[in-house]
């Protein structure tokens, strides 16, 4: 399942590993890759995602989650 969250205040290539490594911890997450440009994180896992664990993990790596689709 491919899940897309915007995130605001991603800029740089720690950015994106902060966001990628907080996000990975989730269970079932197998794989996340960040569009700096567009600030979405595209998320891939086994099953539907809770957004109160999203919001979280994007909280501990810094960074606000503005929307899921």
């Amino acid at each position: 399942m491919k899940t897309i969250l915007n995130v605001t205040g991603m800029t740089c290539g720690h950015c994106e590993s902060a966001v990628t490594a907080e996000l990975l911890k989730l269970d079932g997450v197998t794989n996340v890759s960040v569009d700096l440009a567009t600030h979405s994180v595209a998320v891939e896992s086994v099953s539907g995602l809770n957004p109160t664990d999203v919001a979280t993990a994007i909280d501990e790596a810094g960074y606000e989650l503005v929307s899921i689709s």
